[in-house]
């Protein structure tokens, strides 16, 4: 369903929020991916605060298992990381309150204005699943709003995945705008990496055409994938990183073996922009 977007900040107390509400769809351990790697470049920025981080799951859908699956993840890293739920739909608000644990995980409506006590600048924003289901043309304001409201050393990280999380594709940004594209699969049962097609962000789907960055990166991934056949015979995740060994001489990766093996590959933003 296509869906507009007033980049205008909303009014009033009684402003409605800012967005869209989106199909909902969700499933536990979906965004398992994203959190693993969320924990893992966020580390240092979330032990460092002397005051509690908070981290923002923003529409989390119909049920609360993704905010409730960051929360239990993050605090892995720092027990007291406070985590918001944010919907646009107030029934899923309502659906989710049973499942707080306050101060560490709350919930509460809201949009793309992200409403936080105190005005608080969260150190996360995730969006997952989100910017999918609107018009392309509405994602630069979208990201220029919510990088707007991120701490000084804050990450927003906004993608898409499939209904299970096998597939995974999403964007950082930091509050100066876009960082690195990061491409994740469970991989088992991966055909070739440019089966991540399908899950590009909305800012670069409707890209994945001949002449454009990201279909460029993706034929040069699926060579190396080939290329490294043989290394299958030790299992998918040898091969994985014979790849991306292979497509790290012409591409410039920003992550190294230890992430590659994990499934996942990062690549700067400005590589791929449109």
């Amino acid at each position: 369903m296509a869906a507009s977007f007033d980049p205008s900040p909303a009014r009033g107390r009684s402003a409605r929020p800012v967005g869209t509400v989106t199909r909902g769809t969700t499933n536990t351990n979906r965004l398992r991916r994203m959190d693993r790697w969320i924990a893992h470049t966020l580390g240092p920025a979330l032990r460092s605060p002397e005051h509690a981080p908070v981290a923002v799951d923003l529409g989390y859908g119909a049920a609360p298992w993704t905010a409730v699956e960051l929360s239990t993840r993050l605090r892995e890293v720092r027990a007291d990381v406070r985590v918001v739920g944010i919907e646009i739909e107030p029934e899923r608000v309502t659906a989710a309150l049973p499942y707080a644990e306050p101060p560490l995980l709350t919930f509460r409506r809201g949009g793309f204005e992200v409403p936080l006590d105190g005005g608080a600048a969260p150190l996360l924003i995730r969006a997952a699943n989100v910017l999918r289901q609107y018009e392309e043309a509405a994602v630069a304001a979208v990201w220029e709003r919510l990088c707007g409201r991120l701490a000084p050393d804050g990450l927003l990280v906004e993608g898409t995945c499939d209904e299970i999380g096998r597939r995974h594709v999403w964007v950082a940004l930091g509050p100066e705008g876009p960082r690195t594209v990061t491409f994740a699969a469970r991989l088992g049962g991966l055909g070739q990496p440019s089966d991540l097609a399908e899950r590009l962000p909305k800012a670069l789907i409707h890209h994945n055409v001949p002449g454009r960055a990201v279909h460029a990166f993706l034929t040069d991934f699926d060579r190396a994938w080939s290329a490294a056949a043989p290394y299958g015979a030790f299992g998918a995740r040898q091969r994985w990183v014979a790849a991306c060994t292979a497509l790290a001489a012409s591409w410039p990766l920003v992550d190294a073996r230890g992430r590659w093996r994990q499934g996942e590959v990062t690549v700067p933003w400005s590589a791929l922009a449109p």
